[in-house]
């Protein structure tokens, strides 16, 4: 127990990241708090930003002092992770890596966001800006930890303050319902995930992964009915987390219902913490780094790609009835959350030991082209007052400019060439190949030429369909510029996937990042 207390000063430089975006929420709150009515929030979002911003530099200084190069090879040379807490806390580059997306996914948000929130709709602006920053806080806890309780911790954080963006339209109908099932669903699964917890515990009398991982493996024969129970529990929890078929329910109307940049936040950075957490503890806990038997380990990733077909095929196939814009890319958001659990399922293998880079650059390329295409809808929609797809009727003769944007967005979301979206699954399937599921690559083929048909239909219509031309689009330049910001950056990850693929896999390695020893 006196290990687990013991933090010294010294230690604190490592939880720089979190502490600043601690500091900053605490700062802007009082700030907001005191600040005359009159006075314009927009200001507490450039600080959010600026926070954002300093605690990436934080997390960049972690990632280079954990890979030194060697001055004899030039060669980068990983150093062991550090272990705050007795364990419970790690600064590794698997949370590093995780922690730079979400800080990013958070800051395009917050550009999203600025000068674009409606106090008709939103009456608290201030709070809507810096709420995001503990949302992060949450989801960078979850993917530095490495023991249950302080995972735990973290999902909480992360969820309870997305309950609260959803239900910032106080006035709205559709958000007070989104609020109100976001929160019992998410009730629901917390308490799910916990249940799965407490076996885990119960079996091992330890909440430290690495802990766990070493008692199943001594005593898998005595409790296998268990580590089943457990494996499936998670697998529920963690699968609502990332909103994955068939755990996805409450997406299409949380979307909805949601803010707008809310709903961005929702589809990137909240799926992303939950991938961050489902590869930790599944492959800590039940997978190759421990000495669990075969057959569980087999069953437990079966049920992974089964989980992951069943999201790519309901997904794609309700996407296509979809009219309103939100609810489709809620449902492309449960296909992707399928083609992202395919590296988490096809496991590690002779042959192929690179799954997680491949689920990360598609990551990378899914936050990018997902908070672009939200933040054109939101051009959009705020324009002609309305969330249908038919709002981008005629869009090319009005603002021609933002729909060749949107053009190459949906190319990547499709997964056609030259887009980050297209080599993101490209690398995905090919690592499914290598492992001879040739039935999951065929669903992952097949359901992503299905979504072809919904994501062209917003294509045609902004260039085959005449909508109303005197409706004119009008956009913030925080707006344009994250549209900007989206299509550049998918469009040099289309055309140069080897580099960003080369730097994950340079700094990232799987026995020291990932398995909790």
């Amino acid at each position: 127990m006196d290990q687990l207390q013991r933090l010294t000063a010294g230690d604190l430089v490592h939880l720089a990241p979190e502490l600043t975006l601690v500091i900053s929420a605490i700062v802007l709150s009082l700030l907001d708090l005191f600040m005359p009515r009159s006075f314009n929030r927009t200001v507490l979002g450039w600080l959010a930003l600026v926070s954002v911003g300093i605690s990436a530099v934080f997390v960049l200084g972690d990632i280079s002092a954990l890979n030194r190069i060697d001055d004899a090879t030039g060669l980068v040379m990983p150093t062991e992770p550090v272990s705050l807490l007795g364990g419970s806390w790690r600064v590794d580059d698997y949370a590093n890596l995780f922690k730079l997306l979400f800080l990013g996914g958070t800051a395009l948000i917050l550009i999203m966001s600025i000068g674009n929130v409606k106090e008709d709709e939103i009456p608290h602006k201030g709070e809507f800006y810096y709420l995001f920053l503990p949302a992060t806080i949450g989801a960078m806890v979850m993917a530095s930890s490495g023991d249950l309780i302080t995972l735990f911790v973290g999902l909480e954080l992360l969820s309870i303050t997305s309950y609260v963006l959803v239900g910032m339209r106080k006035k709205s109908f559709s958000s007070n319902e989104a609020a109100f099932k976001y929160v019992v669903m998410g009730g629901i699964s917390s308490a799910v995930i916990l249940y799965g917890m407490s076996f885990l515990y119960g079996m091992s009398g330890s909440t430290n992964l690495a802990e766990i991982n070493r008692a199943l493996s001594s005593n898998y024969a005595a409790f296998e009915p268990l580590i089943y129970v457990s494996f499936f529990l998670l697998l529920a929890g963690f699968g609502f987390k990332i909103a994955a078929a068939p755990f996805h329910m409450w997406a299409p109307d949380v979307y909805q219902g949601s803010p707008t940049p809310v709903t961005a936040y929702l589809a990137v950075v909240s799926k992303a913490a939950g991938f961050a957490i489902t590869f930790r503890v599944l492959y800590s806990v039940f997978g190759l780094g421990g000495l669990i038997s075969q057959q569980i380990h087999t069953d437990a990733f079966t049920a992974t790609m089964v989980v992951a077909a069943a999201a790519m095929i309901f997904g794609n196939f309700i996407a296509l009835r979809q009219k309103n814009m939100k609810r489709l890319l809620a449902y492309s958001g449960i296909a992707n959350a399928g083609y992202l659990l395919v590296p988490i399922g096809t496991q590690f293998g002779m042959v192929h030991f690179s799954n997680f880079s491949e689920m990360f650059f598609y990551l990378i390329a899914y936050l990018f082209m997902n908070i672009g295409a939200i933040a054109v809808y939101m051009i959009v929609s705020d324009s002609s007052r309305s969330e249908d797809i038919s709002a981008f009727a005629g869009l090319y003769y009005r603002a021609p400019a933002t729909a060749v944007a949107m053009v190459v967005l949906i190319l990547s979301l499709a997964g056609l060439p030259v887009t980050g979206g297209f080599f993101g699954k490209l690398y995905i399937m090919l690592g499914t190949l290598q492992l001879q599921h040739y039935w999951l690559a065929a669903i992952m083929i097949g359901t992503s030429v299905i979504s072809f048909y919904y994501y062209f239909s917003i294509i045609r219509q902004m260039f085959l369909r005449s909508g109303e031309v005197e409706a004119e689009i009008k956009s913030s330049p925080t707006a344009q510029i994250t549209v900007w910001i989206c299509v550049a950056a998918t469009l040099l990850t289309g055309f140069f996937p080897h580099v960003v693929l080369r730097y994950i896999e340079t700094i990232f390695s799987v026995p020291i990042d990932l398995f909790i020893s």
